[in-house]
């Protein structure tokens, strides 16, 4: 599939690995529309796109509302006439362990909230729903080619403290090979689902972390340093570029082992 023309949807496409797809597509001659909870942070890169002849709209929306995810979609239909591309970048972290017990008595003194857990649950797993449902029910009536994309991580191995945003992430990642089974079944082949498991990101929350934590997540890294956002970019128009690549999940993580974190 070419990328010039086409037509983008990014959710979380106002900052962080959102943005980037956002703006590098833009500069490979896609339509992109982002939504985002950010109004300021939307009208910036919005403007920056354009002042690099790119087109853009943007929508403030949020993820885990139908009606909003809805206009989302039809926005890219009414401004730009299709909907090609689909990344739901929206996701955040609320990381706890689910028991936390006292030194001394070794009795539970605190839990993880149903609230800090099901706010993940609801972002990063209803509003990926929400998102690939409401773009390819209009893909599938216009017929129009695509990838729907799923963003999962690396951390969907398992990561103590993160059972909530774990959870989500293996979910997504799994979704790729269910949902193109759905669509074979259908005899829908104008789109592909492929997942992208991100590694440790270099985006401006993660780099401006205590350096002495940072330094030691780079030490379980093969490479050696973080993965930029241009980088998964980057990897996002190959896919869409590659029709061969469907019903799977990609990791891109710069070399992600463990080794250490084990040997300790």
């Amino acid at each position: 599939m070419e990328l010039k023309g086409k037509v983008a949807v990014i959710t979380g496409g106002a900052s962080g690995i959102g943005e980037a797809v956002a703006k590098s597509l833009a500069q490979d001659g896609v339509k992109v529309v982002i939504g985002d909870m950010n109004q300021e942070a939307i009208d910036r890169v919005v403007k920056e796109i354009k002042d690099s002849k790119g087109e853009a709209e943007g929508v403030l929306c949020n993820v885990t509302k139908e009606d909003e995810v809805a206009k989302l979609m039809d926005t890219a239909v009414q401004k730009f006439g299709a909907i090609n591309i689909v990344v739901p970048s929206a996701g955040i972290i609320k990381d706890g362990l689910m028991l936390n017990t006292d030194k001394e008595t070794g009795k539970v003194k605190k839990v993880m909230s149903t609230d800090d857990f099901m706010a993940v649950i609801n972002v990063n797993l209803l509003g990926t729903f929400l998102t690939l449902r409401e773009a390819a029910r209009r893909m599938v009536d216009n017929k129009w080619e695509g990838v729907l994309f799923t963003v999962a991580s690396i951390n969907k191995e398992g990561q103590v403290g993160q059972i909530n945003y774990s959870s989500t992430k293996v979910a997504v990642a799994l979704w790729p090979k269910i949902l193109v089974g759905e669509f074979h079944m259908r005899g829908i082949k104008n789109i592909r689902v492929v997942g992208i498991a991100p590694g440790y990101v270099g985006t401006p929350m993660v780099r401006g972390m205590n350096q002495d934590a940072l330094k030691a997540i780079l030490a379980d890294v093969h490479l050696g340093r973080l993965i930029e956002p241009e980088e998964i970019a980057d990897l996002i128009k190959y896919v869409v570029k590659n029709d061969a690549i469907d019903a799977t999940t990609i990791e891109i993580t710069a070399g992600v082992s463990y080794n250490k974190s084990r040997a300790k």
